[in-house]
């Protein structure tokens, strides 16, 4: 199988490069470009932008325990749907993977995607006991986190920083002290007044982000922050960085595009119910500006599919969270990079070479005598995201007509057309 992709423009940050040139693709591996090659497949890739598959180190596939909202399989089918390649999924499924065989059972499970296990911090994920993290990591698990929920105990999360260390993994911090959230569904503020809703303050992620620092200085242990959301604790990865604390962090596309006055806008659309939830337009902007200058080294889509009836209650008992695995790249190369908020550059390198680093991953470039990992994407097409492949439909931009559309995905020999859509 011999695939040749002519004229794109090469975006690849992990190898410094970006320019327009040929790829060839023979067997499933990336290989010089050679004249004389006629290929099983021509795609004419001018005008179009050519990137490594992406990387998506936040996302919820559901399985096992809730396969209405969403399965290993369809989720690995809106990743490549969206340009991502590889799926880095949480453990809070219902049981929770807190063990050796969860974490085997997702990596032989069915998928079209590279779908990879973080483990739970402890036991069930309830806070009280570490996991058999040494048994996850033997089987698989890249990380480790209770995302859904935060570590506490600071006992607790002190260890596991010092086991993660032990096997050169990350400890993934859901930032949320929950005595001060508590029933908080909205940014506290002017707009919770508003709309009468209790408000969560940008300290419950502050207070926590400053604790986990100050652990992971203490331990050594490699933390990642989870869906950064506040000003506040943009500068405390910042000034921790500069410590050379070992500190990462992310940002969702949610938090980058959107503000409490959607929330203000939209007061019926539980679609604009996160967690955390979208704060005010100073934090977008802090949050922009540490992509530009490094402090926020990944954007990850937390992927949150739930069932319509669910989504349907009122916006006080809606679950948090929406889809984002197809919309993420058309949506942030639309609103931040064709304004000129970030260049092709440094958004995929977040997308990419980023989370591979942090997660220890072999992939996130396109090189020669590698298997194929790689995405067409057509930064001007226009089409309306009416049909998920998600098994759940929860998206504010469900309906909406989006520009910037993948054209193919390609994984080794298999290749995903998605231009007659």
């Amino acid at each position: 199988m011999k695939i040749r992709i002519v004229g794109g423009r090469i975006v690849d940050p992990g190898n410094n490069r970006d320019e327009i040139a040929d790829i060839l693709i023979v067997d499933g591996r990336i290989v010089g470009v050679g004249e004389a090659v006629e290929p099983d497949l021509l795609i004419d890739a001018r005008g179009k932008i050519v990137i490594p598959g992406l990387i998506d180190m936040h996302t919820h596939l559901r399985e096992p325990g809730r396969e209405d909202e969403e399965t290993i399989y369809t989720g690995s089918i809106a990743g490549v749907a969206g340009g991502f390649t590889t799926l880095v999924c949480m453990a809070n499924t219902t049981p929770p993977v807190d063990n050796g065989g969860l974490v085997r059972f997702i990596l032989e499970a069915k998928k079209e995607a590279t779908v990879l296990p973080v483990g739970a911090i402890t036991k069930s994920r309830m806070g009280k006991e570490l996991a058999e993290i040494g048994d996850m990591v033997e089987a698989g698990a890249v990380a480790i986190s209770d995302d859904g929920d935060p570590v506490l105990d600071s006992g607790i999360m002190r260890r596991a920083l010092e086991y993660a260390k032990i096997f050169d993994i990350p400890v993934i911090s859901h930032a949320e002290d929950k005595r001060l959230s508590g029933r908080g569904v909205v940014n506290e503020g002017v707009v919770a007044l508003k709309l009468g809703l209790p408000g969560i303050p940008s300290i419950a992620e502050d207070i926590m982000v400053a604790r986990d620092i100050y652990l992971a200085k203490y331990t050594g242990g490699r933390v990642h922050f989870a869906h950064v959301s506040t000003e506040g604790a943009v500068s405390l990865i910042r000034e921790a960085k500069a410590e050379g604390v070992k500190v990462t962090a992310e940002v969702t596309p949610h938090h980058l595009i959107f503000t409490e006055e959607d929330v203000l806008a939209n007061p019926y659309d539980t679609n604009y119910k996160v967690n955390p939830p979208l704060r005010t337009e100073r934090d977008r902007v802090a949050l922009i500006e540490a992509l530009k200058d490094g402090t926020i080294d990944v954007i990850a889509t937390d992927h949150a599919p739930h069932a319509s009836f669910e989504k349907e209650l009122q916006f006080i008992d809606a679950p948090f969270g929406i889809i984002g695995l197809e919309t993420a790249l058309p949506v942030l190369v639309d609103k931040l990079v064709n304004t000129g908020e970030l260049d092709w550059m440094t958004f995929i390198a977040k997308l990419t070479v980023n989370p591979a680093k942090i997660l220890g991953l072999d992939k996130g470039w396109l090189k020669e005598g590698e298997p194929a990992e790689l995405v067409v994407f057509d930064p001007e097409a226009e089409w309306v995201f009416d049909s998920p492949r998600s098994l759940s439909r929860n998206s504010p931009f469900l309906g909406k007509r989006l520009k910037g559309k993948v054209l193919y995905t390609i994984v080794g020999e298999k290749v995903w057309d998605f231009t007659g859509e």
